[in-house]
């Protein structure tokens, strides 16, 4: 599977897909490149970077919303509405924008970031579009004692805390889980695509607080109901995930309640099909995060997620007089379990 950079109807440019389809119990149902590759989860995580909110009952201590709760897990817009629910999340749990430690940066949104420098809006911490994820830490720390200072450290007990999540729902044991600096500060996991894709693909037993029993490589991990908190809040507030016009919100709209994307950096994507129970994780070679946006709206499709958004098809090359010179397009597509070497989610020994 690539995506290809198609100029006067010649390919220019192919960015290489890595991805993994994965079902409730590990198994990988499809793939594309190699599903092993070990990179960088980004924003993907943040999901999961959120669920000891509503395991340690930290959401129910401070009263946090669903929608709060989305705007933990979104790489947001800095839409008016989205920072204000951030501060109204900072002002429950007795903090303030003082104390994000996540740099300011221009929203991510083109409309949006247009509309503030025309108004002159000062874009401070509280517009990160990481914002709300930081807020959700300052809010563990705060329940459990710990200092706010510092919290974006990989030894303060909230990064701890967010390792030890990542490593239950992935599988993947924390001394095996890499770590670095993310773009916003905190600290950042790598691990195999499929184990990704096992963590979105579990979500989907959380109503049901399901054991992984088909997989008994891991008994002691149970799902623990008040996840289903998470993906509820996911599913009923796409606008808050990203935001107008961007393409995670966008996919979940289209198809209401059955599809979960989130996106992260450097050209990764995850998603949820609730329906099937699959995890979808992927990686662009080379980072480019469109073609990311295409690969994971055409896996979606290939999966029997149709119809997808139109702009998400195919994406316009334009010079610099606006003239569309080229496009933006997947070629090929996955290859399925029937025609893939038999595999499984990644057992490690502890």
């Amino acid at each position: 599977m690539l995506v290809d950079e198609v100029r006067g109807g010649v390919v220019e440019t192919r960015h290489r897909v890595h991805a993994a389809v994965v079902d409730r119990s590990g198994r990988i149902v499809a793939q594309a490149g190699d599903p092993e590759l070990v990179t960088f989860w980004r924003s993907g995580a943040k999901p999961f970077q959120a669920l000891p909110l509503v395991v340690d009952g930290v959401a129910d201590h401070f009263g946090i919303t669903g929608a709060e709760l989305a705007i933990c897990c979104a790489s947001h817009s800095s839409e008016p509405a989205q920072v204000q629910l951030v501060r109204d999340l900072l002002a429950k749990i007795g903090c303030s924008e003082r104390d994000l430690l996540c740099g300011p940066h221009p929203p991510l949104s083109a409309a949006v970031a247009q509309d503030y420098t025309t108004r002159g809006v000062r874009v401070t911490a509280v517009y990160s579009n990481c914002s709300g994820n930081h807020a959700a830490m300052l809010a563990l720390a705060r329940h459990h004692g710990w200092p706010v200072e510092f919290y974006t450290r990989v030894e303060h007990p909230v990064q701890q805390r967010c390792l030890a999540a990542v490593s239950a729902w992935t599988g993947v044991p924390r001394h095996s889980v890499g770590t670095a600096v993310d773009g916003c500060g905190v600290v950042c996991f790598a691990l195999p695509l499929r184990n990704m894709a096992w963590a979105y693909a579990r979500l989907s037993n959380a109503e049901r607080g399901m054991a992984n029993a088909e997989l008994m490589s891991e008994p002691s991990f149970r799902i623990p109901n008040s996840a289903f908190r998470i993906v509820e809040a996911l599913l009923r507030h796409p606008d808050l995930i990203a935001g107008e016009g961007r393409p995670c919100t966008e996919m979940m709209r289209a198809h209401p309640g059955r599809v979960v994307a989130k996106a992260g950096a450097a050209g990764v994507y995850c998603g949820l099909l609730t329906r099937e129970g699959y995890g979808i994780a992927l990686k662009i070679e080379d980072g480019h995060g469109d073609a990311a946006v295409l690969a994971m709206s055409a896996i979606l499709a290939e999966l029997g997620v149709r119809p997808q958004p139109e702009a998400l098809g195919s994406r316009p090359i334009v010079n610099t007089r606006g003239e569309t010179v080229g496009e933006l397009r997947v070629n090929g597509g996955l290859m399925h379990a029937k025609d893939a070497p038999e595999s499984g989610v990644t057992v490690y020994n502890a």
